[in-house]
């Protein structure tokens, strides 16, 4: 059931920038761990066409693709990355793989452009 609105979707994405930002300071992942989540979203929103994005060069169709890999993504990163078991690091990409996949199973990415700016 896809019951997110692009409008609704780019408020919650700029929740998970917000949350990216802060989770290095907040939960003390430094190196590597702290690198990726600076980076991850912020880019992608911006660049989005819908409500949020500001320079509308990516399709919203397209902004759900690159979600739901950076979704499974995160998911498999402790693994691969070696992070040990319980720690802050493969706790927070855990949580927000799974997150970022919920809005994503949520969200209606076949809106049309006119409909997202209503």
């Amino acid at each position: 059931m896809r019951i997110l609105s692009p409008r609704i979707h780019g408020v919650i994405d700029l929740v998970f920038v917000l949350v990216l930002v802060l989770a290095p300071v907040t939960i003390g992942l430094g190196g590597s761990p702290a690198a990726i989540a600076y980076s991850l979203h912020l880019l992608l929103t911006l660049l989005t066409r819908f409500p949020m994005g500001i320079w509308k060069r990516i399709p919203f169709f397209f902004h759900g693709i690159v979600e739901l890999v950076v979704g499974v993504a995160l998911l498999l990163l402790p693994s691969y990355a070696g992070y040990g078991p319980g720690s802050p690091a493969k706790r927070f990409y855990l949580a927000m793989g799974a997150a970022i996949l919920v809005v994503w199973a949520l969200t209606a990415y076949r809106r049309t452009e006119a409909t997202a700016e209503a």
